[in-house]
């Protein structure tokens, strides 16, 4: 099925992606804060943008979600970009073979790369240009993950990669947010019904450990590996309970949300700020280019927990302000640029990268909508 809304009105085109979108959605935001982030974004394209993209593609991925996120929340066209990069090239072309082999089956890649391809359609439909390659593009890449699906193997999941050796939480969590997601944005009950199973198996998997976090993934013989609690892990699940419960009606299952934002607030931090375990003011961090945009992933999903269920936001406007000012104060140097340590002064140890840039920018987007201004 392709979307097509082209016999939609202007008017009534934006009625229908505000419904189906709740980030579309009128709210109050920051003005200094969303400027922060134009800021940081600014420095990125000065800095890491050449020509098409930043890096590595599952993180340029987040960056283009997090740069039309921006633009959506402030309304600028500084960072229209995406049609220079691979995302946006393929987006348009919305060939099947073309996404499988840029893809090369990584299930989680496919994921990311969903949610810059709703982004950035949004951001077209809102300028009055047409969203339906991007989306139809996000469907295409949908389809990919949904085959990868499998009961044989510790009774369902989808597979990290096209390899069949590893079942993680990530990859199913990315899922369980994208079939929630996609039923509201577009309907079809094949959706929820993805939506319901991964959610299902996921509970069921013992990936969620004692302190309510997710550790990374499962053993060969279906246990819980022990490996890291990544921060991202732990955003990507509340924001696929709340499009669930926004499917379905269901409340508790913002209960089962909270228990691992919560856990989060008292676990992941150091001096109440975000912390990742390879973050280190002195001596040098040793993240990888990945990790290093965690903690932004999960400001930015906790930001699409809150576009769901706006009513849960005074719980967490404290904790969003502080890693606001955080990243402020201790993560940003001069020009702008930001690196991976919040919780500290940089002393050395700080990594400044294009991801570490963006993990700011997703940062101050929530703080600007969540945040105290």
């Amino acid at each position: 099925m392709l979307f097509n809304f082209s016999k939609l009105t202007a008017l009534a085109a934006l009625t229908a992606l505000a419904t189906a979108s709740p980030l579309l959605t009128a709210r109050d935001q920051c003005g200094a804060t969303l400027s922060d982030s134009h800021n940081v974004a600014q420095h990125l394209m000065d800095t890491f943008w050449y020509g098409s993209g930043w890096g590595i593609f599952w993180t340029d991925a987040n960056t283009l979600e997090d740069l039309y996120n921006l633009m959506l929340a402030d309304g600028s066209t500084s960072f229209d970009v995406a049609d220079s990069t691979p995302i946006g090239q393929l987006g348009l072309q919305q060939n099947r073979d073309a996404w499988i082999s840029k893809i090369g089956g990584s299930n989680d890649d496919a994921g990311w790369t969903v949610l810059s391809l709703w982004k950035i359609g949004d951001y077209r439909l809102r300028h009055g240009g047409d969203p339906n390659p991007y989306w139809n593009s996000a469907r295409i890449v949908y389809d990919l993950i949904a085959a990868e699906w499998d009961d044989s193997t510790c009774g369902g999941g989808v597979w990290w990669s096209s390899a069949h050796t590893y079942k993680n939480a990530i990859t199913n969590q990315l899922f369980l947010h994208l079939s929630a997601a996609m039923y509201n944005r577009f309907g079809g009950s094949q959706y929820l019904a993805n939506a319901q199973k991964t959610w299902n198996w996921l509970l069921n998997s013992g990936m969620r450990n004692s302190d309510g976090l997710w550790n990374d993934g499962l053993t060969d013989s279906c246990q819980n590996n022990g490996q890291t609690t990544w921060t991202y892990n732990q955003g990507v699940i509340a924001s696929g309970l709340a499009e669930l419960a926004r499917a379905t009606g269901d409340r508790s299952l913002l209960d089962q949300a909270e228990i691992t934002l919560d856990a989060v607030t008292r676990l992941k931090v150091q001096n109440g700020i975000l912390t990742e375990t390879c973050d280190s003011a002195t001596p040098t961090s040793w993240c990888s280019n990945d990790s290093v945009m965690f903690k932004g992933i999960w400001m930015k999903h906790l930001q699409f927990y809150l576009d769901n269920f706006p009513d849960r936001a005074s719980k967490y406007t404290s904790f969003i302000h502080a890693q606001d000012s955080a990243v402020v104060h201790y993560a940003t140097g001069a020009g702008w640029k930001v690196g991976n340590v919040w919780y500290a002064p940089d002393q050395g140890g700080s990594l400044f990268t294009a991801e570490t840039q963006t993990g700011g920018i997703a940062a101050h987007n929530c703080a600007a909508k969540y945040g105290t201004c």
